[in-house]
This record gives C-alpha cells, sequence and structure tokens, in this order.
C-alpha cells in the first residue's frame, strides 16, 4: 500500500493513542477528557458564552451543562451574566481552578513529550508545521454536499 494511502488511517491512529495515553493521566487527576478541554478552553477564553463553548469543545449542549454544572460546584469555574446578552452566561476560571488547571498542562506537557520522543526539535517543528498546512488546507474547503439530498 501506499504510505500515502495510509494518511487518514495513521492520524487517526495517532489522535487515538495520544487521546488515550492523555486520558490516563487524566484519571489520575480524577477528571475526564472532556473536563479537561472545558478547563483549559474557558481558561484560553475567559468571557466564552455556554454554547460558544460547547461548539468550540464540539460537545453537544447538555453535556457542556453537567460538565459546568460539576465545575463550577467545584469552585473552578463561574457563570456570570453576559454583558451582551442577557438570556446567555459568560464563564470564567477560578483563582481555585489555578492549581487543576497547572496539573492539565503538566499532564499534556508529559503526553506530548512522549509522543515525540525521538525527534529533534527541527522535526517537531517541522511535523506541527506540515500539520498546520494540513489543519489549514482541510478548514478552509467547503462542506460537502449531504449525499441523501443529492448535489447542492
Amino acid at each position: 500500500m501506499d504510505r500515502q494511502q495510509q494518511f487518514g488511517f495513521l492520524l487517526h491512529d495517532v489522535t487515538r493513542l495520544y487521546r488515550r495515553r492523555y486520558e490516563q493521566r487524566a484519571m489520575d487527576l480524577a477528571l475526564t477528557l472532556p473536563q479537561c478541554r472545558t478547563l483549559y478552553l474557558v481558561a484560553r477564553n475567559e468571557g466564552i458564552s455556554q454554547k460558544k463553548l460547547a461548539d468550540l469543545a464540539e460537545l453537544d449542549p447538555m453535556t457542556m451543562v453537567r460538565i459546568l454544572d460539576r465545575m463550577e460546584a467545584d469552585g473552578w469555574v463561574e457563570r456570570r451574566s453576559h454583558p451582551e446578552d442577557r438570556r446567555a452566561r459568560s464563564l470564567s476560571v477560578t483563582r481555585n481552578a489555578r492549581p487543576v488547571l497547572e496539573q492539565i498542562l503538566a499532564a499534556a506537557s508529559q503526553t506530548r513529550s512522549e509522543a515525540l520522543h525521538g525527534l529533534s526539535n527541527e522535526e517537531r517543528n517541522q511535523l506541527i508545521s506540515l500539520l498546520e498546512k494540513v489543519h489549514a488546507n482541510l478548514g478552509s474547503l467547503a462542506p460537502l454536499a449531504d449525499a441523501a439530498r443529492g448535489p447542492a
């Protein structure tokens, strides 16, 4: 089989293995991967609405509400009235969440180091640059027409 034909399978399998390894570390923190991702995304996007956060995390809104309910109960996230939309809630990370966030980032760093082991800094940068190009290519494409509806 041509190596290029393996691209999608390899990318999927690398993602699966990377995710599994990170999830093992997250379990040591008594967190799930979606909880880690949510806390990280709120920290990077202070003031984000719950709806935008759910879209960004690629989670359905009800799942996001449950995750945020737990994080709010744990004192990690605050929900406030959104300044531009009174129906929406904006999210921010509390000081109590900072140590947890540091553990999440440390777990990510350890996992990344394991995944990139044996690659030089130049190779690491090249790999990331190439993946950024692939990401940009796929991100710029228009959605395919739904086969059930026929051609668009």
